[in-house]
């Protein structure tokens, strides 16, 4: 099996990072009747596994990308892991605003990345 390359090893590890990280921050909505301490014990068990994908992803990304655009990345990557979470398993609707919204962050990214202007 081919080595990943160094550009592609990233990516994939921010999206595994931020599926976590989503279930860590948003997925106890869908118990409101927990306690609290329970919710936060369980989110910080899940946020550990993320820091186990964020962390080599950071790391092996430094060898190609900057830190900004890193940064960018995982931010593009946190909405689209997001917008699909909060569809399928909150069950909320996406609106036009959300949609801007993220579009905005998105184009924000692609200037991180262009280089100067």
């Amino acid at each position: 099996m081919p080595a990943i390359p160094a550009s592609i090893a990233p990516v994939l590890l921010l999206i595994s990072s931020n599926v976590f990280m989503t279930f860590a921050w948003y997925g106890h909505l869908k118990f409101r009747d927990s306690p609290l301490w329970i919710v936060v014990l369980a989110s910080w068990g899940i946020a550990l596994v993320e820091y186990c994908f964020a962390v080599p992803a950071n790391r092996i990304g430094a060898a190609v990308y900057s830190g900004a655009e890193l940064k960018a990345m995982q931010e593009v990557i946190t909405l689209c892991v997001f917008a699909v979470f909060s569809v399928a398993y909150l069950g909320e609707k996406l609106t036009v605003n959300h949609i801007a919204g993220f579009a905005l962050i998105a184009l924000g990214a692609f200037f991180v990345f262009k280089g100067p202007l």
